[in-house]
């Protein structure tokens, strides 16, 4: 795919408030644990560094951002989950708004869950996984920092995730190694959404 613009649409508090477009754009939406890279990757998978605002304080997305992709399709950056210095409430807050974008948000063609390559299996993502199995959302995995590892050690991190997904999934769902800094991972990312794009099209 190749990706000829990419423009901040609008930013939103609730779900209901996302955009509504004449003929329904497909969205791909971004999310994971607080400091795994997100803005980071979607501003190397658009080529434009200052497109998702990048902070060293974890937990800064709060709203739904909407990003216009070739007048086509929408990236969706939301808001990341398990940033322990939240307090309750606006934990309670953020939780409610991705839960709502995610289970009633129709437009919502795939969600790219983020997993942090350096760790061992976190029990907080496994469980938001498991989740979207319940729900029944059509999802993907990006392994991100890819760079960031010693040798052998993201192979070890990844086949140890997706040991510990075979353990619930009959079959796993597609997944993607990324390094944002060395561009790791973009054409595979690309290609897959341009790929489920272009079936759509057939399809209607």
């Amino acid at each position: 795919m190749n990706i000829t613009s990419a423009d901040f649409y609008i930013s939103n508090s609730r779900a209901d408030q996302c955009p509504i477009d004449a003929i329904a754009k497909p969205e791909y939406a971004f999310i994971g644990r607080s400091n795994v890279g997100k803005s980071s990757l979607i501003n190397m998978l658009t080529r434009k560094k200052a497109l998702a605002k990048t902070s060293a304080t974890p937990g800064k997305t709060q709203l739904i951002n909407h990003f216009i992709i070739n007048n086509e399709w929408y990236l969706v950056d939301l808001p990341g989950y398990g940033y322990a210095k939240r307090g309750k409430r606006e934990t309670q807050k953020l939780t409610q708004l991705i839960t709502h974008y995610i289970c009633g948000r129709e437009q919502l063609t795939s969600l790219f869950v983020l997993i942090d390559s350096r760790l061992e299996p976190q029990k907080i993502d496994l469980e938001f996984i498991e989740w979207l199995g319940e729900e029944g959302v059509p999802f993907a995995i990006i392994f991100t920092k890819a760079d960031k590892n010693k040798a052998g050690q993201l192979r070890h991190n990844v086949e140890a995730f997706l040991r510990r997904l075979s353990e619930q999934w009959e079959e796993l769902p597609p997944h993607f190694i990324s390094s944002a800094e060395r561009g790791t991972g973009r054409d595979d990312i690309l290609g897959y959404i341009d790929s489920i794009n272009k079936s759509m099209t057939t399809a209607d």
